[in-house]
């Protein structure tokens, strides 16, 4: 009978339930939330599910991400800035930057929506952070979880890069509910009913020369942008060159849901509740909010001056995909235009804002690294 108890004992004792906290009960909670956005209503599944299910499994198992644990080496990656670069080149690989080729003007809507960041960097220095740690939480603002992760990394945030991915990450999920009352409340419905004109053509010379042209120009004047723009332009590079389909695949598909599986998780994994309750965390999320929403406004805002200047020839809806959002953010952009005028396609023009975002958030994490003497 003793052998019986004793082993019954050991066993409970061994269970989640004998070190289970109410702040892992919550966390497990939010854990099958984000599942359920993700499941039942689609938001963006690639992302929620790995972090969810990893944000699952550490509250329930402390220890795996402890030295030996299955996704602490997963989030090494993470740490040494790999996972992050490797998204950038699938991006890279999957995305057509045509649209921002045949508009460059695209660029100025991509930088506009970088204000965002700037101003959450000012918002997190006033709330008691740091100037690296204000820099970290203010790449959310592009709503580009792989760079908030890289400057994270490379600013010695480690501490902070759970919050900071996972608010990165969810604001990138959130897309479809965040954007649209911020473009609705500053466009007019005659705004939003804007056509524009068929973009031009691109060739193929100008697709092959594009990466090329705009890694020597960034990486030159901001040397450490390489990883994540020289990434980036190496996919593009793949896809528009014609002569290395096979890798196209590859960085693409089979290597870009691998990477996605591995950081979804590892960094699902970062919030246990003993790292993620804190106050810190909730000014990071709050701070993300605000530089996210600031980044949509100021992108839709300036693509209103763009229609003042071009005598209603720019729908302002398109300057809310300046965000690094890629695709999402360009997608709302067209459903939201087509809510107005179901034959009104602003896809393919969104996509120039879209790119040159996150274009835009890798050289503002790069600014924060030479401001800081980072390499």
């Amino acid at each position: 009978m003793e052998y019986i108890s004793n082993t019954l004992a050991n066993l409970l004792s061994q269970s989640a339930f004998s070190n289970l906290t109410i702040g892992n009960v919550v966390m497990v909670g939010v854990a099958c939330f984000f599942l359920y956005l993700a499941i039942a209503k689609g938001y963006e599944p690639l992302l929620l599910v790995p972090i969810s299910f990893g944000m699952l499994l550490v509250n329930i198992y402390p220890q795996i991400m402890e030295e030996g644990g299955l996704l602490h080496y997963f989030f090494k990656l993470d740490e040494w800035a790999i996972l992050p670069c490797l998204i950038f080149m699938g991006v890279g690989a999957m995305t057509d930057f045509g649209p921002l080729i045949a508009n460059p003007k695209s660029f100025l809507l991509g930088a506009s929506a970088q204000f965002g960041i700037y101003a959450a960097y000012m918002g997190a220095m006033f709330l008691g952070f740091n100037d690296k740690a204000a820099a970290a939480i203010a790449i959310i603002g592009g709503a580009d979880g792989p760079t908030s992760i890289y400057l994270a990394s490379k600013l010695g945030q480690t501490a902070l890069m759970g919050p900071i991915a996972v608010a990165a990450y969810s604001y990138m999920s959130l897309v479809p509910i965040i954007q649209p009352p911020i473009m609705k409340a500053l466009t007019t419905e005659e705004e939003r009913k804007i056509k524009m004109e068929q973009l031009r053509p691109v060739s193929k010379k100008e697709r092959i020369l594009f990466p090329i042209i705009v890694t020597i120009v960034i990486c030159t004047i901001l040397p450490s942008t390489a990883p994540l723009v020289g990434m980036l332009m190496l996919g593009n590079l793949f896809r528009e060159c014609g002569v290395v389909r096979q890798l196209t695949e590859t960085a693409s598909n089979a290597l870009m849901y691998i990477v996605v599986i591995l950081l979804g998780t590892s960094v699902g994994a970062t919030t246990s509740a003993e790292a993620f309750l804190k106050w810190d965390t909730i000014k990071i999320v709050i701070l993300g909010l605000v530089a996210f929403s600031f980044g949509t406004a100021a992108g839709v805002i300036f693509g209103k001056i763009m229609c003042k200047a071009t005598h209603g020839k720019v729908n302002p809806l398109i300057g809310s995909a300046g965000v690094s959002a890629v695709p999402m953010a360009a997608r709302v952009s067209q459903k939201v235009g087509a809510e107005y005028d179901p034959t009104n396609f602003l896809l393919m023009h969104a996509m120039g804002p879209n790119v040159a975002g996150v274009i835009g958030t890798a050289v503002a994490a790069g600014t924060f690294m030479a401001i800081f003497g980072v390499k």
